[in-house]
């Protein structure tokens, strides 16, 4: 089991470890969707994952929820193949493979579901799996994303652009979490152009260098910051759905 503080790592308990968890009450797991995609050229591609996985770690080790890995393969397929670095999979995909998924998680004995997403082009696909889920009937799921937990996170989020990408938020993070890996002599700044648009275009069509938004203004300092507040309303989202039930029952 894990330690006071630290998060409860599904993938390191024995089987009758897990049983022993279930029994005890822990219906809610928590499953974090990252994906690996081009980041510009200061960001790793292993942002989104970087980040799914360290918030829902924190915020497994607050509440004690029961943490899956991070599911590291997403819907990336508007990044192209004009940088290299991505590794996607189609929509359609996704959601089998977060359908599947759920079906094992219900079979360990867990019933209720939780998705965390990291990542913008997963949040549809992701949508399609939670009603295809709940129409089984066998777990209850939901579906949050880091970056509109609260509207305060969302307007930090978007204070550089709308259509963001490897911008100010994500750099900031990236500079708390993983410093190491943040390029700093290639960060430079993309418009967002996507404002006036009406028809949908990959991110090769609207980026020069495969990020919008402003990570100058970047710090670790601002990433810290996002990050508390990320870590505390998931953490409330996750202690909320471990007791909620339906509004007419």
């Amino acid at each position: 089991m894990a330690s006071p503080g630290a998060p409860l790592l599904v993938e390191d308990l024995t089987w009758p470890a897990v049983a022993r968890l279930v029994e005890a009450g822990q219906s809610l797991c928590v499953l974090p969707v990252g994906a690996v995609e081009q980041h510009g050229r200061h960001l790793p591609a292993s942002t989104d994952t970087d980040i799914a996985t360290a918030v829902c770690r924190a915020a497994s080790a607050r509440t004690g929820a029961p943490l899956l890995p991070t599911l590291w393969a997403g819907s990336s397929q508007a990044h192209t193949t004009a940088w290299p670095g991505t590794l996607s999979l189609s929509p359609r995909l996704l959601i089998d493979v977060v359908v599947e998924l759920a079906t094992w998680i219900r079979a360990s004995g867990f019933t209720r579901l939780l998705l965390v997403n990291a990542h913008v082009g997963n949040a549809a696909p992701l949508r399609v799996a939670v009603d295809e889920i709940r129409a089984r009937g066998e777990l209850r799921v939901g579906l949050v994303s880091w970056y509109e937990l609260t509207p305060e996170i969302a307007a930090e989020v978007t204070a550089d652009a709308d259509d963001w990408h490897a911008h100010a938020a994500e750099t900031s993070l990236m500079l708390h979490l993983r410093r190491e890996l943040v390029d700093g002599d290639e960060i430079r700044d993309d418009e967002d152009r996507t404002g006036d648009l009406v028809l949908s275009y990959t991110v090769a069509e609207t980026s020069r260098e495969g990020l919008t938004g402003a990570p100058s203004r970047a710090s670790a300092e601002q990433g810290a910051a996002l990050f508390e507040a990320v870590i505390t309303a998931l953490a409330e989202r996750i202690e909320r759905a471990r007791t909620e039930e339906p509004p007419t029952l």
